[in-house]
């Protein structure tokens, strides 16, 4: 069970809540759960009403229903038949405690108030009326497409996830596949001439398997949901290891594609969730290749898991905080590619397992481990040509200036001190080429050359005067002193890196917002994930501003001014000055993104009345333009008829007539066409969908054009296919101004082909015209309303007809796009869903 909280934003007494019934599958049971709740309930004294309950004639779900009170249930007529549905009106009326309401994704018959039942059960719950529903998994929206590739049978009635979501309790009514196949043999859920049938296709064991394990994994989300926020709200950050968890920490290196397919293998085991996680810092792992780490990411969400980045100077230190903050219960690490030579420190694997605590840490070899650098590291931002040549020339140059030394010390008269003076020249000289390895080997080679070469007794290792000792100590402190020298190089790099770190950070912040992550919410994750914290929020600047600590010191509260009157919270750990910087380069984007989110509302709110306009516009000008022709002629054959000045023979009178009934009959077209296109864009078409035989509806349409067209209309195929499901009469509407624009633009030699085709679930009927065909960058202007392409004759109509024809085939569930025909003309596709088969009515 799931326990949840319905958010409400309007003050008053305490919104209804709402408990779902979730079916893995038809027939688990979810109605007889639904009604045993509400028995228990009124047993405990709370008034329970059944606002409506779907039996299907199962005697033990309607023994259920004894001893309950039930609203009677309001009764609507649609297209000659008879139906019920919940009586919203009366159910508030009675406001009861409780409200027991079958099918959560229920389609009202058109006329009542609501087009869904879940939007009824929405004002039960605004009322404060606890409801009680039901629901099976293929109705939720997210998984509406799944099931279909499952089971093969659309749904056609669903319910978003987000009202399933909002639900204060989630229970699951579940079956095993065999006992759900053994109540539909005893005839406990169909009649049994639909049994057979049901076992056959919907009630397979693997649908059933497969739709019962995508229940399991929606309520597990929801379950890992509610317990996150449990935790956030309560401050726990301790693991609690209630789902495996699994973080692979990547470092850009060789290894990582090693470490990934090894955790996702841990995951696979353990049918978990799969992390993977860079630190961003600023010592010498800062310097990941991005190409690599863009592979690395590639792969990680190929295997279904995620990628993240965070910032954290001590590595070990943010990986564990992120591990801690996504309640992982296992990390893998790569082993050190350090080499073999003694440490004196431990490396981020030894560390992360010393600080791990409750977290379970893998030591991964891989075949890097031991081949990356010895001790002491040679500096990264040498060359390696610099790194090879540096030891190479603190070994030479000292023999190479002892040979020369020997050879012109005594012409030009050199002594001790100008000979040492120049081996530290070339000491120095050596470290700004190779770094600190290659001074203290210079060193220590000019010390024992300069002994043996230059100090008396010369050719000896040996040292009898007290000025020699003081060579050497020179010597050794030069060594110390470049060392010094190539650290402060090292810290000035670390400080680069740093920046580079951020520039990364920055970078991938960047991508994301060019990727389309401009929801305020997504930044707001990306950046708590960032920066390790548990929490970041936006609010209302002065709402408990500042920044505090939790009682016990662990938890602080940082703000970040956001536009002009909002700030940034983020809950957790306090981050140093180097992490703020980039911080507020995350705020300026949270900037932008909640300021482009108030422009985007703004826009929303104008479009439609721009919209609105730009019809009415229209509209106005084609009724000033187009309506008044038949309007006139009408008028002036009535007005000469009412004429006493005239006398009309009995021809005349009927000619007359035939014009005003004329004029009439494309007055009423032009209205019935106007009328159509405010309900298409009101959304208020009604519909009767059912199966339909396009070479019937031809016929029909044909009958019903104003006058016979001057090119023939032959068809093509159209007994040899499936029926479609579409309202009969709006179909006829659809075919009758494709044939009517077919035959106004084909020449009279040339018929205008009328054929049909199946491809997959959905029957393809084709209007061909030999005419001249429309340009592609008008295609689609084609269907703009009132207007006409390429028409001179503007007595013609409001140029409404290819609008309404793509309003009607969408508003029936089918597409209307037009084609080129081969040879010249245009032909225009009209693509609807077949008809369910036999098999699939047994499911209906």
């Amino acid at each position: 069970m799931v326990q949840g909280s319905l958010p409400t934003d309007a003050p008053g007494p305490r919104p209804g809540r709402l408990k779902v019934f979730l079916g893995a599958a038809p027939g688990v049971g979810k109605t007889y759960r639904m009604l045993d709740e509400g028995r228990r309930r009124a047993q405990r004294g709370t008034d329970v009403v059944v606002a409506f309950a779907e039996c299907h004639r199962r005697p033990h779900t309607e023994a259920m229903l004894d001893g309950l009170e039930a609203v009677p249930r309001a009764r609507r007529s649609y297209r000659g038949t008879a139906h019920t549905e919940l009586d919203l009106d009366a159910v508030l009326a009675r406001r009861p405690d409780v409200a027991l309401v079958d099918e959560l994704a229920h389609t009202n018959v058109p006329g009542v108030r609501n087009v869904k039942r879940w939007q009824d059960i929405e004002e039960l719950l605004a009322a404060g009326i606890d409801v009680v529903t039901t629901v099976n998994i293929q109705h939720l929206e997210s998984l509406n497409d799944v099931v279909q590739k499952i089971t093969d049978v659309p749904q056609r009635e669903t319910v978003p996830d987000e009202v399933v979501r909002r639900a204060h309790q989630i229970e699951l009514v579940d079956m095993p596949p065999e006992a759900l196949r053994r109540r539909m043999a005893h005839g406990n859920i169909y009649a049994p001439e639909k049994i057979d049938a049901a076992l056959s296709h919907y009630f397979r064991i693997g649908n059933l398997t497969a739709l019962r394990e995508l229940a399991l994994l929606w309520v597990a989300e929801r379950v890992d949901e509610t317990l996150q926020r449990y935790r956030a709200e309560h401050g726990i950050g301790g693991v609690w290891e209630t789902r495996e968890r699994i973080v692979v920490a990547l470092t850009g290196g060789p290894e990582g594609e090693t470490l990934i397919r090894r955790a996702a293998r841990i995951t696979a085991r353990s049918s978990g969730e799969l992390l993977a996680v860079h630190v961003t810092r600023s010592d010498g792992l800062a310097g990941a290749s991005p190409a690599a780490l863009a592979r690395q990411r590639r792969l990680v969400e190929s295997l279904g898991g995620t990628y993240h980045t965070v910032v954290g100077d001590h590595v070990p230190s943010a990986l564990l905080d992120f591990a801690r903050a996504e309640n992982a219960t296992q990390l893998v690490v790569g082993v050190s590619r350090r080499g073999l030579l003694p440490r004196f420190s431990r490396g981020v694997g030894e560390t992360t397992v010393a600080l791990s605590g409750d977290i379970d840490v893998h030591m991964v070899t891989h075949e890097r481990a031991g081949q990356g650098r010895a001790l002491p590291a040679s500096r990264r931002d040498l060359s390696s040509a610099r790194r090879i040549g540096g030891p190479v020339t603190g070994l030479l140059v000292p023999v190479l200036l002892t040979l020369l030394l020997r050879n012109v010390s005594t012409p030009l008269d050199l002594n001790l001190t100008s000979e040492t003076l120049l081996f530290l020249l070339a000491v120095v000289g050596v470290a700004c080429i190779g770094g600190v390895l290659s001074a203290l080997l210079a060193s220590v080679a000019a010390s024992l050359l300069l002994n043996y070469a230059f100090v008396p007794p010369v050719d000896r290792f040996t040292i009898d005067e007290a000025n020699n000792v003081l060579a050497v100590v020179v010597f050794a402190v030069v060594a110390a002193t470049v060392a010094a020298v190539v650290d402060r190089s090292l810290r000035l790099s670390r400080r680069a890196a740093s920046a580079t770190a951020e520039a990364e950070t920055l970078s991938s912040l960047a991508g994301g917002i060019l990727r389309g992550e401009h929801d305020v919410p997504v930044l707001l994750e990306r950046t708590r994930e960032t920066f390790g914290m548990e929490s970041a929020e936006l609010r209302a600047r002065g709402t408990d501003a500042g920044r505090a600590a939790d009682p016990e010191g662990v938890r602080a509260e940082l703000t970040v001014p956001i536009g002009a009157d909002g700030e940034l919270v983020l809950r957790g750990r306090a981050l140093p000055a180097t992490e703020r910087r980039v911080l507020t380069a995350f705020a300026a984007h949270l900037t932008a993104a909640v300021e482009h989110a108030r422009l985007a509302e703004a826009v929303a709110e104008v479009e439609p009345v721009k919209a609105a306009d730009r019809m009415r516009t229209a509209l106005l000008a084609a009724v000033s333009h187009d309506l008044r022709t038949p309007l006139a002629g009408s008028w002036a054959a009535i007005s000469s008829l009412r004429s006493r000045e005239v006398e009309f023979s009995e021809a005349d009178r009927e000619e007359l007539l035939a014009t005003a009934e004329e004029s009439l009959v494309k007055l009423n077209r032009l209205v019935d066409n106007l009328l159509d296109m405010s309900r298409i864009h009101a959304g208020a078409l009604t519909l009767h969908l059912q199966p339909t035989g396009l070479a019937g509806v031809l016929a029909l349409a044909l009958d019903t054009l104003p006058e016979s067209p001057a090119v023939p209309v032959v068809s093509h195929e159209l007994e040899g296919v499936p029926d479609v499901l579409a309202d009969p009469p709006l179909l006829e509407r659809v075919v009758a101004n494709l044939v009517a624009n077919a035959t106004r633009h084909s020449p009279p030699d040339r018929p205008v082909t009328v054929a049909a085709s199946v491809l997959a679930a959905r029957v393809e009927l084709r209007v061909i015209d030999r005419g001249p065909g429309i340009s592609p960058a008008d295609l689609e202007r084609a269907f703009a309303p009132f207007q006409r392409l390429g028409d001179t004759d503007n007595t013609t109509g409001l140029g409404l007809g290819l609008a309404i024809s793509r309003g009607l085939t969408e508003a029936m569930g089918g597409t209307l796009t037009p084609e080129d025909t081969p040879g010249g003309g245009l032909t225009m596709v009209v693509s609807l869903p077949a008809a369910r088969t036999p098999a699939e009515d047994v499911l209906a």
